[in-house]
């Protein structure tokens, strides 16, 4: 979701250092965009404040002297660090009333960028009336020695046919395609002499491991097991990804693979996968999006009546054309 507003202030400040403050499992991603000098992790975990520390991390951070602060997240303690550090500029939306923290507001119009990515990158403009287009979709790139390396680890042939599963969302269960709906799947592959292989973080292996079983074992359950950086090369060499709206769909969409982004309680008019491979899959139904982490009517209808019949006739599609 980042990237284009990266790439954009690169192309805009050929001579300017990038650096970005990250969450240690992110680091692996920005890590892997050119335009990028320096990682800083972000050691907070979601919902922690602790002033203490972040004006601790302010102090190391205004020693680097930065001239300009693009920030993201729209709370207000994610402002704080940029303050604390004095840094002359810093530039973000109003977020949690966020006046005198941000002191460069944009507004955003999600009439005119519904896109979040679009929303990112309108923090480049220069002028006020600027335009902003997302011409250039994210992009990763894979080492292929180090690609190579995780396939061995695994015991993956490098000339395997596979389709990548990725049943995990962070979220919660409204964003989770049914576990019945992925053993179905595999079934369905495996009659066509496809193998699949499940990924997934810590918290996803209790899915992957429910599938694996139900599945009788017809694929290989690598949830949890597989750093980020090893998902990312074990993605970049499949078949197809058929993926819940996660991170490692925009992960699948910056590496151009085919993929069948699942939608539920999400809205694809939001953050869809940034990719012109993505089939992106969801319902419409009246009471969807609604942004919920469980359902509120006990049904999960949007995804449950996504069929994997329909899932697997799109793989089908997709992989037919590469």
């Amino acid at each position: 979701m980042t990237h284009s507003l990266i790439r954009k202030l690169a192309q805009t400040h050929l001579k300017a250092s990038i650096d970005v403050f990250s969450a240690d499992a992110l680091k692996v991603i920005f890590k892997q965009m050119p335009e990028i000098d320096r990682v800083i992790e972000n050691p907070f975990s979601h919902g922690e404040f602790n002033i203490r520390a972040r004006l601790r991390i302010a102090r190391e951070i205004k020693s680097c002297e930065y001239d300009v602060a693009y920030i993201l997240p729209n709370s207000l303690k994610s402002a704080l660090i940029p303050f604390f550090a004095k840094i002359p500029n810093r530039v973000g939306y109003t977020g949690e009333s966020r006046y005198g923290l941000i002191n460069r507001r944009h507004v955003v119009d999600k009439n005119k960028y519904p896109l979040l990515a679009s929303q990112y990158l309108q923090l480049a403009k220069i002028h006020p009336l600027d335009n902003l287009t997302l011409d250039e979709y994210p992009a990763l790139t894979v080492d292929q020695s180090e690609s190579m390396q995780t396939l061995k680890k695994f015991n993956v042939d490098p000339f395997l046919s596979y389709i990548c599963l990725c049943p995990g969302a962070e979220y919660g269960p409204a964003k989770r395609w049914p576990q019945r709906h992925f053993t179905k799947l595999i079934h369905r592959l495996s009659e066509k002499q496809f193998a699949t292989i499940t990924l997934g973080g810590k918290n996803d292996i209790k899915i992957g491991e429910a599938i694996h079983e139900n599945s009788q074992q017809k694929m290989q359950d690598l949830t949890g097991k597989t750093t980020l950086n090893e998902a990312i090369h074990l993605i970049a060499r499949a078949k197809c990804v058929v993926t819940n709206d996660s991170g490692l769909m925009h992960v699948a969409a910056a590496l151009d693979k085919p993929l069948i982004a699942l939608f539920g309680s999400s809205s694809p008019k939001y953050t869809p996968p940034l990719s012109d491979k993505a089939k992106i899959l969801t319902k419409s139904l009246p009471c969807s999006p609604c942004f919920k982490r469980i359902c509120p009517l006990g049904h999960t209808n949007c995804l449950e009546d996504i069929t994997a019949n329909e899932v697997f006739m799109n793989i089908s599609i997709l992989t037919e054309s590469e």
